[in-house]
């Protein structure tokens, strides 16, 4: 089957995957903004707790399982056995076919008791309607694993597009439709949510199609392992990586349930807790996109880290690590930092439907823009720890940070002096215990110590004159135009004016600073570019 595409790089498919994480999570932003302006925090809060809960099934049946399948078909596919592959292929379809189908029959037929679980039984329409996308999900984690493994990232890259553009394109238009037509904010959560099980459908058909366009028919001298031995093999590889990667979704479905059910219970706020709840994810929905674009800086730096440590040049893996940490911290602590300060009138400007809504959700953008920082860090150590050939440290380290999280919340959440602001508390808590037991572990299991105060000083320093000089810049221009302009235009006018200034005094700070070194961007994409801009050394 391999035969017709030409077999890329690691790098060249890391990029490909890391460009196409990119563009999901652009087209991802572009959905949830006018989405909310559509519902609403309200509507929003149904499509979170049906989300939540598929994302828990989506990860039990996915996050390891694919990666072995990718694995053993590597494996095959280097010492060209064909039929290895094809029994592969074969004996975990059904295995996926299995799980997908569980898995939606539990979504559709016990929609209306895992409302109920989520202290929310309006969210029982979304549940029902994203109860298909688990099965289709689960063949096209097969379908990825496969091709993945035998070098070829493009067909996982294009479906993840296809897939996105979909759940924008014809989710925005049902969630509008049904509001139209009378419907409830759940039945428009629904229509929504039937945009991702659309985009699930044709990611499917297009994989289904590309299998078998390029199906290989040559006839192979190999003799194929059993399907039992193969299936022993997939899992003993995939169901540790399975237990990593479903701590924070399970701890993140457990803090939605104990957040409304908090809420709920203070007297004043019962009947308000999923619109409560939805203004603390508009918040959420700004902080998600900066770890989105440090994932692909971090992705195309950490393989020649795990080449280092392979020849055993522990000098060169430090190296690399520091650029890491050079690099993340140059682009999350101002994004973090700009947020904190200019987030509240942002989401004025991004929810201009939902203006109080958005004002409302302000207080929550302070704690959640530090927040951030630690979030793109946290990936980052994560990584290094994996590469380090630690991965049961980083799952211990996350269910700490979800601990304190859940624990924080049924503290905080259920005061009523405090309620929802409680939330952005807990979550900045949350991802600082994680990044601070990492920072430890990673110091710990290197050979070249990282000098962190080195590598975090000089960032945190540009980021706080940055922040400062937005912020009065934002004051400047708002209060300069609101007498004469609308209080939209004047408030939009701010925010633009202050990132404008921010990215200026930022970007003349790192050059300023010489925060970056030529070596940190050398590898990353277009780094020769960047070093001749920056007059990097």
């Amino acid at each position: 089957m391999s035969k017709p595409s030409k077999k890329q790089s690691f790098m060249g498919g890391a990029a490909i995957l890391a460009s196409a994480v990119a563009i999901v999570k652009i087209i991802g932003a572009v959905y949830k903004i006018p989405f909310g302006n559509i519902v609403g925090p309200e509507g929003q809060t149904y499509f979170n707790v049906a989300y939540n809960i598929y994302n828990v099934l989506l990860t039990v049946s996915t996050a390891g399982l694919p990666l072995a399948i990718s694995k053993l078909t590597s494996q095959a596919h280097t010492q060209g056995r064909e039929n290895q592959k094809r029994r592969i292929f074969s004996t975990a379809i059904w295995l996926f076919f299995a799980m997908g189908l569980l898995g939606t029959l539990l979504m559709y037929f016990g929609a209306e008791r895992l409302a109920a679980f989520m202290n929310e039984p309006l969210g029982y329409w979304p549940i029902r309607a994203l109860a298909p996308a688990v099965f289709c999900v689960c063949l096209l984690a097969c379908m990825r694993g496969y091709t993945q493994g035998q070098g070829n990232m493009t067909p996982t890259a294009v479906s993840q597009i296809l897939e996105a553009l979909c759940k924008l394109g014809l989710g925005l238009g049902l969630a509008w439709y049904f509001l139209k037509l009378g419907f409830g904010l759940d039945i428009a959560a629904a229509g929504a949510i039937l945009g991702v099980t659309a985009g699930t459908m044709l990611s499917l058909l297009y994989l289904i199609c590309y299998l078998l366009r390029h199906r290989e028919r040559r006839i192979s001298p190999d003799v194929p392992d059993s399907s039992g031995t193969l299936m022993r093999q997939i899992l003993a590889i995939g169901i540790p990586i399975t237990l990593s990667n479903s701590a924070m979704s399970i701890i993140t479905l457990v803090d939605t349930k104990i957040v409304l059910g908090r809420l709920r219970e203070i007297p004043d706020l019962a009947d308000a807790a999923a619109e409560l709840f939805g203004q603390y994810t508009f918040g959420m929905n700004l902080i998600n996109l900066p770890p989105s674009f440090v994932f692909p800086v971090t992705m195309s730096l950490i393989p020649f880290a795990a080449a280092a440590l392979t020849r055993r040049d522990h000098a060169e893996a430090g190296r690399i690590v520091s650029s890491g940490f050079r690099l993340v911290a140059v682009l999350a602590i101002p994004a973090g930092v700009g947020l904190s300060v200019v987030g509240g009138p942002a989401l004025l400007m991004l929810y201009p439907s939902r203006q109080a809504d958005a004002l409302a959700a302000g207080p929550h953008m302070r704690w959640l823009g530090i927040a951030c920082i630690f979030m793109c860090l946290m990936n980052l150590t994560n990584v290094i720890l994996q590469t380090y050939g630690k991965e049961m440290i980083p799952i211990w380290t996350v269910i700490a940070g979800g601990v304190t999280k859940v624990v924080m919340n049924y503290v905080l959440v259920g005061n009523p002096a405090i309620n929802i602001h409680g939330a952005p508390i807990s979550t900045l808590c949350c991802y600082l215990v994680i990044v601070g037991l990492n920072l430890c572990f990673v110091w710990k299991y290197s050979k070249e110590k990282p000098r962190y105060l080195q590598l975090f000083a000089k960032p945190i320093l540009a980021s706080l004159l940055m922040g400062g000089c937005a912020w009065a810049v934002y004051g400047f221009v708002n209060r300069a135009l609101s007498g004469g302009h609308s209080a939209y235009g004047a408030n939009a006018a701010g925010v633009l004016a202050a990132i404008l200034a921010g990215v200026a005094v930022y970007g003349v700070l790192v050059v300023a600073l010489q925060i970056l070194r030529a070596e940190d961007v050398r590898s990353v994409p277009h780094g020769g570019k960047m070093i001749k801009l920056l007059h990097l050394k």
